[in-house]
């Protein structure tokens, strides 16, 4: 497995992202042995960086990750998030006041087992407190030895640079693939300008781009995907045909789908580390050959050229906390 430098944190190229292991697809919580298998494979093929949030379960993923990680610990730069949950009582979908991060840090310390998070995430801005009251906090939490490095998950341009004022971000974590484009036009090249990692997650389209989702009727009613636009009726049915081009890349060069998904987000550039998640081992094991995988020019610009997937990538409430 090749390694990346996100500012100068060094992980993998590849990541695993855990939350389907306890939240928002359909199975997710039904088989904690198997998700511990599969973080522990992914170990074993080199993946150094594993991506949860408090908010996850809640709580529940941070657990089971901190049972996967116990006594492997430092083989991981770990990542975790705050912000979606109030621990102050305040109304409303985001929380990033200093007193309620003061409240999750330690939180998320216990749960995952250990003495630091490697890289801490707000996990959606918070209007309702300035970036820079955020920000210093989380400078404190470094000053502390609590967390190693910031990061802000899902942020616009101007918020990226008033929180690098503060202090450095070393990462800002958003949906980027061949399904969501949206951070290429304003949030990349702020980050490369500054000097700032990009993480991107569902990398996969959600599961889209594996070319396995055939029709909604595979969701049950817990799965987020049930009401996301991009996989109503219609959208669905367009969506579908962006699959197949990636499926029809994919038969060319003798790989998955998934995998050359992967590969065409790795071509973008060597500042950027996808956390791809699974709860199976054999699809951590698919995920991390992606980074094999060799795309050519022509097959590159075939895929960028593939017409944007239709539909928002959240509900109306989601579509709300975003920032880009």
């Amino acid at each position: 497995m090749k390694h990346i430098t996100l500012r100068d944190l060094d992980v993998s190229r590849i990541g695993l992202g855990a939350m389907g292991m306890s939240h928002g697809y359909t199975g997710a919580g039904s088989d904690d042995a198997e998700s511990v298998r599969t973080i522990h494979r992914a170990l074993e093929l080199g993946v150094t960086f594993v991506d949860t949030a408090e908010v996850y379960g809640p709580y529940t993923n941070e657990e089971l990750v901190g049972r996967a990680l116990k006594g492997r610990r430092d083989q991981v730069v770990l990542a975790t998030k705050f912000g979606l949950i109030s621990h102050t009582g305040r109304q409303g979908p985001t929380d990033s006041s200093p007193a309620g991060i003061r409240l999750a840090v330690e939180g998320s310390l216990r749960r995952l087992g250990t003495d630091r998070i490697d890289l801490y995430y707000q996990h959606r801005v918070d209007p309702g407190t300035a970036i820079e009251d955020t920000v210093g906090c989380l400078a404190e939490l470094v000053t502390e030895g609590k967390i190693r490095y910031i990061g802000l998950s899902e942020a616009g341009p101007d918020t990226i640079r008033r929180a690098h004022a503060v202090h450095p971000v070393t990462a800002v974590q958003s949906e980027y693939s061949l399904f969501t484009r949206d951070p290429e036009a304003r949030v990349l090249p702020v980050l490369r300008e500054l000097n700032i990692g990009f993480v991107p997650f569902s990398p996969l389209g959600r599961g889209f781009l594996t070319g396995t989702i055939r029709s909604t009727d595979q969701f049950d009613a817990t799965d987020f995907r049930a009401d996301n636009p991009r996989f109503t009726e219609e959208n669905f049915q367009h969506n579908l045909h962006l699959a197949g081009e990636v499926a029809a890349v994919a038969a060319q060069v003798g790989a998955t789908p998934a995998q050359v998904a992967l590969a065409w987000l790795l071509a973008q550039g060597d500042d950027i580390a996808p956390i791809p998640g699974t709860k199976r081992v054999a699809r951590v094991e698919e995920n991390t050959a992606a980074d094999a995988v060799h795309l050519t020019d022509e097959q590159l610009a075939q895929l960028t050229g593939l017409p944007p997937a239709a539909g928002d990538t959240h509900n109306e409430s989601g579509m709300r906390i975003m920032e880009r």
